[in-house]
C-alpha cells in the first residue's frame, strides 16, 4: 500500500473512543498521515490535544474554526483524504449522517468527501439490534459506505454480546484488504452491460408465465465488474434482491422490455453477459381482466419471443459477448452450438440439473467455453466466487 496515504479519522462519543488513539497510534506507525475529526462527545472520553500528539497533526472539532483563513476547513479535509475511517461510529451518529445532517464538522465533512468511507460502528448490543439503527446501516450501505463489523464481548455497559469495536489492528487490516483491491482494476474505463433475473409474461390480469431465476449469479457477475473498475449497467427481471451500490440498475419486467433495453444500450458497451433467463414464449393474447375458471381444458396459444442474444450477437462490433446456457441434457454441446450460432466471445454452462447448482441456490459450478476453443470448468462455490474467477477467465481473454 502507498505509505503516504492520508487517512482522514473521525471520532463519534461512544466509550471505545479510547481505541480511536490505539488507530491512530498504529496508522501513523504504517506511515500514514493522519488527521482527526472529533465530535463533541467525543472529547468528553478523549482530550484532542491527545490525537494531536498521536497523528502530529491538528484536530479538528469545530465547523467554525477555520485554521486557514485561505481554506475552508471541511471542503479542504473532505478533498485532502484518500480514505475516511469512523471508528466509533455511535448510533447517534449513523442516524445523523444516514440522513443527510451537516450539524458539525465530522459530518460536514463527510457530505463533502469523494473518498471512500469505512465505519466501524460501537454501541450496547440491544442498540445495534434496534430496527433503526439497521434502517441507517442499510441506507448507508446503499450510499456505498463499508463496514467494519463490530465484535462479540464484553461491553462497557455490562452486557455480553455483539457492538464492540472491532480491535485497531484488525480495522486497519481491513481498510488496507480493501486498498489493495481497488488498486487492482483491469475494467477500469470499461463500460459493463451485465443481465440478471427472470423475465415475466401476463397471460391475463391475475397469471403469468416466468422461470425460477433469482438473478443471484447475474448480480454477483455486475458487483465483481464494478469492483474490477467497471462502469456497470445491469438490466434486472423482476427479482427479491437489494440494488447494488455503484452500478446504474434498469428494471425491466417482460423479455421485450429487456430486448429494447439492452439493444439501446449495446452500441456503447465494451463487454455484455447476458445472464438474464428471458422467456423464449409468451402468450399470442393477453387478457386485460382476469379469466374465468372454465370446466374443460385450457389452451394458450405461444409465440416467440426476440431474441436478445441473437440479435447482439448479429450486431456486434467492438463488443465481447458473454452467453449463458443452462442445459440438462449434454450441456456442453449445446453450450458450443449455442456459442457458434450467436457469434458469441464465450459463453458460460450450467448444468441445472445437478444439486445445489443453477437457479435460486448460492452456489454454482459452471464450465467456460470461449470462440478461442478454451474451455475452463469452475467448480461448486458461491456464486460471488464464481463470479469472480469468470472474470479472471474473460480478463485473460480479452
Amino acid at each position: 500500500m502507498n505509505q503516504t496515504e492520508n487517512v482522514l479519522l473521525g471520532v463519534s462519543g461512544g466509550i471505545a473512543a479510547y481505541k480511536a488513539c490505539a488507530i491512530t497510534s498504529k496508522l501513523v506507525q504504517r506511515g500514514y498521515d493522519v488527521k482527526v475529526i472529533m465530535t463533541e462527545g467525543a472529547t468528553e472520553f478523549v482530550s484532542p490535544l491527545t490525537f494531536q500528539a498521536l497523528s502530529r497533526n491538528p484536530v479538528y472539532t469545530d465547523a467554525f474554526d477555520e485554521k486557514n483563513p485561505e481554506k475552508i476547513a471541511h471542503i479542504d479535509l473532505a478533498d485532502w483524504a484518500d480514505v475516511t475511517i469512523l471508528a466509533p461510529a455511535t448510533a447517534h451518529l449513523l442516524g445523523r449522517i444516514a440522513n443527510g445532517l451537516a450539524d458539525d464538522m465530522l459530518t460536514t465533512t463527510l457530505l463533502a468527501t469523494t473518498s471512500p468511507v469505512y465505519i466501524a460502528p460501537a454501541m450496547n448490543v440491544h442498540m445495534y439490534d434496534h430496527p433503526a439503527v439497521k434502517a441507517n446501516l442499510q441506507t448507508l450501505d446503499s450510499y456505498g459506505y463499508h463496514f467494519i463489523e463490530p465484535g462479540d464481548g464484553y461491553l462497557a455497559c455490562g452486557y455480553v454480546g455483539k457492538g464492540r469495536l472491532e480491535e485497531p489492528e484488525r480495522i486497519i487490516d481491513v481498510v488496507e484488504e480493501h486498498k489493495t483491491k481497488r488498486q487492482y482494476q483491469p475494467l477500469s474505463g470499461k463500460r459493463v452491460l451485465v443481465t440478471a433475473g427472470p423475465t415475466i409474461e401476463s397471460i391475463d390480469a391475475v397469471r403469468y408465465f416466468t422461470n425460477h431465476s433469482s438473478g443471484k449469479m447475474g448480480y454477483a457477475i455486475a458487483e465483481s465488474a464494478r469492483d474490477l473498475g467497471a462502469s456497470v449497467t445491469l438490466v434486472s427481471g423482476p427479482v427479491t434482491l437489494e440494488k447494488p451500490h455503484g452500478i446504474t440498475v434498469k428494471d425491466v419486467t417482460t423479455a421485450e422490455e429487456m430486448y429494447n433495453t439492452v439493444l439501446n444500450d449495446y452500441d456503447e458497451q465494451d463487454i455484455v453477459v447476458k445472464a438474464a433467463a428471458v422467456a423464449d414464449y409468451k402468450p399470442v393474447e393477453q387478457v386485460e381482466n382476469k379469466m374465468k375458471k372454465q370446466s374443460g381444458p385450457l389452451s394458450i396459444e405461444m409465440k416467440r419471443t426476440r431474441d436478445i442474444l441473437q440479435a447482439l450477437g448479429e450486431r456486434k462490433t467492438k463488443q465481447y459477448l458473454v452467453g449463458f446456457a443452462a442445459e440438462t441434457d449434454e450441456p456442453l454441446v449445446y453450450g458450443r452450438d449455442k456459442m457458434a450460432r450467436k457469434h458469441l466471445d464465450a459463453i458460460v454452462v450450467n448444468d441445472i440439473s445437478r444439486d445445489e447448482q443453477g437457479f435460486k441456490t448460492d452456489t454454482n459450478a459452471v464450465d467456460v467455453l470461449t470462440a478461442q476453443e478454451r474451455h475452463e470448468t469452475i467448480p461448486l462455490q458461491s456464486k460471488e466466487a464464481v463470479a469472480k474467477q469468470l472474470w479472471s477467465i474473460l480478463l485473460e481473454e480479452m
